[in-house]
Order: C-alpha cells, then sequence, then structure tokens
C-alpha cells in the first residue's frame, strides 16, 4: 500500500523525517510517535501536498513525487486539527466532498447518507457541524474521508479531544472500516494503547527515524514472565508479600510489586511477576498461593507492550551517552 525508501524532510532548524524506509501492507496500520515524531509531515508527503528532501515514496503504486492527484482520488484523509465549516450541515457537507472527489451528484447524496449511517451521525446529519460536540465533528471528519470509497484511509490523531468512551467508539469505527468495507487505514497515534488494540502492523518513529515496524503480535510476543494477581485474607494481611517470600523461598524468581503495579487495577497492587522456568513453574505458584490461603484472580502470561519499544530505545540511548562521555 505504502513504501518509503530513505524519506527525508528537512526544515532550516529541524529534520521531520530522516531516512524513513519503510513498507506499510494492507489492513490497519498504526503509525505511533510523540508529537513532533514526523507523523503529519509524512502524511503530508504521502499525499503529495508536500515535497521530500530526498528518497523517494509512493502509495498505492504511486510516485507521491509526480502523480499526487491520481493518489488523492484513490485515498481519503481525515486532518488531526478542527477544519470544519460551522453552518453548513454535515450532510451538505459531506456532499460537497463527494462531488468534490468526482461523484455525481445523486450518488454523492446515497454515498454520503450510508456514510453518515455508518459513522453514527444518520440523526443529526442536517444539524449545523458548529452545534456538534468533538467526537460528532471527528466522526464528520472520518465521513468525509470514506464518502468517495477510497482504497486507503489517512487518518491523522482521530481521537484527539476525545473521552474514554469517545476514543472506544472511534477506534471501533476505524477497524470497521477495515473489515466491513475492505479499506486499508494508516493511522497516526501518540497514545500506544489505542494501536495495540486497533492495529494489524505497528511503525514506531521518533524523531522522523524509524524505530521498528512489524505486527502487533510480534510487539506484544508472550515472554517468560508470569503476571500472577491474589487477594488478601485474614491469616495473610499482605497476601502479595507472603506469595513473593514463598516464591523465592520455592526457587523462582519474583520481580517486585513497584516493578509489576502498571500490571494492576488501579488501587490493587496485588500483581506480582514470575519468571517461569518450566511448567512446574504454574503449579508452584498455585501451590503456594494455596498454601497461604490467598485468593487467584488470575495467573498470565505477561505480554509485552509497545510502550517498551520507546523505554528500550530509551534506554539505549542513555547507555550510548554514557559510554560517549
Amino acid at each position: 500500500m505504502i513504501a518509503t525508501e530513505s524519506l527525508s524532510k528537512r526544515f532550516p532548524r529541524v529534520t521531520a523525517l530522516d531516512r524513513l524506509s519503510v513498507d506499510i501492507t494492507p489492513g490497519v496500520t498504526g503509525l505511533v510517535g510523540a508529537n513532533g515524531a514526523g507523523k503529519s509531515t509524512l502524511i503530508k508527503i504521502l499525499l503529495g501536498l508536500s515535497p521530500a528532501t530526498e528518497g523517494r515514496a509512493t502509495v498505492l503504486g504511486l510516485d507521491v513525487a509526480t502523480e499526487g492527484g491520481a493518489i488523492r482520488e484513490r485515498v481519503g484523509y481525515m486532518p488531526e486539527h478542527d477544519c470544519l465549516p460551522p453552518d453548513v450541515s454535515a450532510t451538505e457537507f459531506v456532499v460537497h466532498m463527494a462531488r468534490m472527489s468526482g461523484l455525481p451528484a445523486t450518488a454523492a447524496r446515497e454515498r454520503t447518507a450510508d456514510t453518515l449511517r455508518h459513522v453514527g451521525l444518520y440523526e443529526e446529519r442536517y444539524r449545523p457541524i458548529g452545534g456538534y460536540s468533538t467526537g460528532m465533528k471527528q466522526r464528520v471528519k472520518l465521513a468525509q474521508a470514506l464518502v468517495h470509497d477510497p482504497q486507503l484511509v489517512l487518518l491523522d490523531e482521530p481521537t484527539n479531544g476525545l473521552d474514554p468512551v469517545g476514543r472506544d467508539e472511534m477506534l471501533a469505527l476505524i477497524r470497521r472500516v477495515h473489515t466491513d468495507f475492505g479499506i486499508s487505514v494508516l493511522v497516526t497515534s501518540h497514545l500506544l494503547g489505542e494501536l495495540e488494540r486497533t492495529c494489524d502492523q505497528v511503525v514506531v518513529i521518533d524523531g522522523g527515524k524509524l524505530l521498528r515496524s512489524s505486527s502487533t503480535a510480534e510487539f506484544t510476543q508472550a515472554t517468560g514472565s508470569l503476571a500472577v494477581e491474589v487477594t488478601d485474607s485474614d491469616a495473610c494481611p499482605d497476601g502479595t508479600a507472603a506469595l513473593i517470600k514463598a516464591l523465592a523461598a520455592a526457587g523462582l524468581t519474583v520481580q517486585p510489586v513497584g516493578r509489576a503495579a502498571e500490571f494492576a487495577a488501579a488501587g490493587s497492587g496485588h500483581v506480582v511477576l514470575v519468571d517461569v522456568i518450566g511448567d512446574d513453574t504454574y503449579d508452584t505458584v498455585r501451590d503456594a498461593v494455596t498454601d497461604l490461603g490467598l485468593g487467584l484472580v488470575r495467573m498470565e502470561q505477561r505480554r509485552h507492550r509497545i510502550a517498551e519499544v520507546f523505554q528500550t530505545a530509551d534506554s539505549a540511548h542513555e547507555r550510548g551517552s554514557s559510554d560517549a562521555a
């Protein structure tokens, strides 16, 4: 769907993209990076709206440097910032965008009705956009990106400004864009957990450089650690501490609760990480919990999080800086 080769974009005082080479396959792909990492710059280049300083890129087999118009005919784009006219309705705006994409008037109206129904705005479609909530405006932007039935949509920070419920609903819509309509999606975000749940592939960039590109399954593959969550009992008011002591006595390596707190529910603090030596580890944990009279809430193999890619990169950078010093 998208391929870049040594793609760079330099401004007088900053390098937005630095020799970025990546291949993006059909499906839902997350482009993740902190604010200023180069995500929006990359999208503008892919749409043929901004020239690269060096390198090359293709979208749907079309060269971004010479075939920008053809790319924009086949691609939908949802911008990050609020850019909607407040004094027209969602129907008027999306019909206009459909006509701009080349659809005849009748087809534009039909596609607009179907698309607004898909994004959950059908009942509100005749209201002026200026009276919409942030979540409704984001849905209008998504609708105009989809109305001309593109092969690929580029969504720039589509969950910006949304509350947790609104984010979940938007992510579900994005997933359905691919599963229901077969449209591939490139979605940018600085919120790592969103992409873990939504995307098939994740591309991580930092400072305009590629950190990693792989499937979400590879990012979140299982490790050799076991996450164990227990409840306290009358005999063991601090069940976590008692379990750590018992497992250490059994010869297992247990990480301190402070290192495991990220896996627990807020305020619980009852999760420990146990290194898995073999199948016997599961039996040892079960027996220790039973002997202590604790309640076993869960015992599951711990999985990587995408955030760890950044932590690993930061650690490597710090080590490199220390070595240089």
